[in-house]
């Protein structure tokens, strides 16, 4: 679904990206690991066509990102952010139907509540959630909102931007589960990037590892562990000791 192909990002004279190649299968869940500033959201960014490469090409189910009909193209994902990134001044329901809304397959309001309120449910809210605002929900209950936010207009790809972030160890296990879950049951593509390797095991197919601007490790999440790679080794156990310098 998903292919990059030596691409090279730079900003000024710090060189983000250097020379990744990635493919990830249709319907199958891709995890992308590394360090705090390696470059994972830029390489996320780059394949929305957010952020241009300097150099190397990236496809979409064969079409270039780069050159695709944007609103076309954007409308094949969904996307759960970091912080919820949800719209404190709209109800639940709201943000949900949000896209559902607007742009060419634009709902009426009572049907995109509708859609809405079932997709609420589908990530364990009860209808009652659909009239409060944001503020009024706990965090746990916030990053449920965007997840059915992401699923509400049945995209193709799904990205998971650290979906477990500032939750606790329970309401992780919750959200892996359901993200695991949605990925099985709507066959999406789907790409991750977290920190928490209880999500990478819970929720991955397969696993890269991004470091120094490339793809350092990638294969299934079962040969993780024995991969025999010493960088991925390091930050899969969380040594301070290894190949990985810790920026004090």
């Amino acid at each position: 679904m998903i292919t990059l192909t030596d691409v090279h990002k730079t900003f000024g004279t710090n060189a983000v990206l250097r020379g990744v190649n990635l493919t990830i299968p249709t319907g199958t869940s891709m995890v992308v690991i590394g360090g705090s500033g390696t470059g994972k959201s830029v390489m996320l960014k780059c394949i929305l066509g957010l952020v241009t490469p300097d150099t190397g090409s990236i496809t979409v189910d064969g079409e270039d990102a780069m050159t695709a009909e944007r609103d076309a193209f954007l409308a094949r994902f969904g996307m759960l952010f970091q912080g919820g990134a949800l719209f404190d001044s709209m109800t639940v329901w709201q943000n949900v139907a949000f896209r559902l809304m607007r742009g060419p397959a634009k709902h009426k309001p009572a049907e995109a509540r509708e859609i809405a309120i079932e997709k609420l449910r589908r990530v364990g809210l009860k209808p009652d959630v659909a009239d409060r605002y944001p503020a009024e929900l706990s965090g746990g209950m916030q990053k449920r909102v965007g997840l059915a936010r992401a699923i509400a207009a049945e995209p193709e790809i799904i990205f998971f931007d650290e979906p477990t972030s500032g939750l606790d160890p329970i309401m992780s296990g919750v959200i892996n589960e359901l993200i695991r879950e949605i990925v099985v049951e709507m066959g999406v593509t789907a790409m991750t990037i977290t920190h928490d390797m209880r999500s990478v095991r819970e929720i991955a197919d397969t696993v890269a590892m991004l470091h120094a601007g490339v793809i350092q490790w990638s294969g299934p999440v079962g040969q993780m562990d024995a991969s025999g790679d010493p960088y991925l080794d390091q930050f899969i156990n969380g040594r301070a000791v290894g190949p990985i310098e810790a920026v004090r």
